[in-house]
């Protein structure tokens, strides 16, 4: 019986690799499709809890940002490293427990001095190996997350306003990034720090999202607003939401860290969600309190949109 040749066993080869690619494959896996299925649902469960938050107020608005910024602090410490990491967290969350009556009662000076003061000694307990500088920063971060949105609801009159208009800056403005950013695209804003940002995201993120705000505003306020300034510190509050978002990044690049963690599905953790929030908060904290004379931040916020 004769072997077969070097052109028979060729054919026997071609054969096969022609069957074989035309055997039917299997349909490619819609994998972004799920992520970002999972990042919706994921945000629409925070945004309801944080309306819900926001529509009850008082006491258990302040537990809600109470939990975050606790969640925030745990991260922000986990992430930079360093040495004595529970001393660290326990004096960020003894400031926490420190300012949080304080915000709930609109003290803006002590709510301040409260997180200059934890953010010192956090810094302190870290020691030269724990990354002082970094520790104090997040203990205030942390803080400033608790303290800048109970203090703008703490006011009877424009709380539950002020904090749907600053959701309506914030919330439109990255989702409006996002579309506007996969729609345009073009030139990156950081490509170093967020390559996937872009210029023409942020600008439609930042008019949408004032907008988007304004109309929030005026038909939350008790006696309406005027849509033009209310537009211009929209604007201004996504521009600083923004850079916070961008902060933030630059943090997790100087670390080598992809995620603050993975607590929430889809997002990350609780930083990666909220860096914009805590920019823009603090911003509008602080315009209300510069317009406040002696009052109620959120007074003091609207005292400039008013009819």
């Amino acid at each position: 019986m004769s072997e077969p040749t070097d052109s028979t066993a060729d054919e026997a080869a071609e054969r096969a690799a022609k069957a074989q690619s035309q055997e039917p494959k299997p349909a490619p896996e819609r994998r972004s499709d799920a992520a970002l299925t999972v990042r919706a649902a994921a945000a629409v469960v925070l945004a309801a809890a944080a309306l819900v938050a926001a529509w009850i107020g008082g006491f258990w608005f302040m537990v809600f940002w109470f939990a975050a910024a606790t969640l925030a602090l745990w991260e922000w410490q986990r992430l930079i490293g360093g040495e004595r990491l529970i001393a660290r967290i326990a004096v960020g969350l003894a400031t926490l427990v420190v300012v949080a009556p304080f915000a709930l009662h609109g003290a803006k000076i002590w709510s301040f001095a409260a997180i200059a003061a934890g953010a010192i000694a956090a810094g302190a307990v870290a020691g030269r190996n724990g990354r002082p500088i970094w520790t104090a920063t997040g203990a205030a971060y942390s803080a400033a997350l608790l303290a800048a949105p109970v203090l703008l609801r703490a006011s009877p009159a424009y709380g539950l306003a002020s904090i749907l208009w600053l959701y309506g800056v914030v919330w439109g403005a990255d989702t409006f990034a996002f579309l506007g950013g996969r729609s345009i695209g073009g030139p990156r804003l950081w490509r170093r720090v967020s390559p996937g940002k872009t210029w023409s995201g942020a600008i439609v993120g930042t008019f949408a999202g004032a907008a988007i705000g304004a109309v929030v505003a005026i038909l939350a306020a008790p006696g309406g607003a005027r849509f033009a300034p209310l537009f211009f510190l929209g604007v201004a509050a996504a521009i600083v939401g923004q850079i916070g978002d961008l902060a933030e990044s630059a943090v997790k690049r100087r670390f080598a860290v992809k995620d603050s963690s993975r607590l929430i599905p889809g997002h990350g953790g609780v930083l990666d969600r909220l860096d914009a929030f805590v920019a823009a908060a603090v911003f509008a904290a602080l315009v209300g309190w510069a317009n406040s004379d002696g009052g109620w931040v959120a007074a003091g916020l609207f005292q400039m949109v008013s009819p």
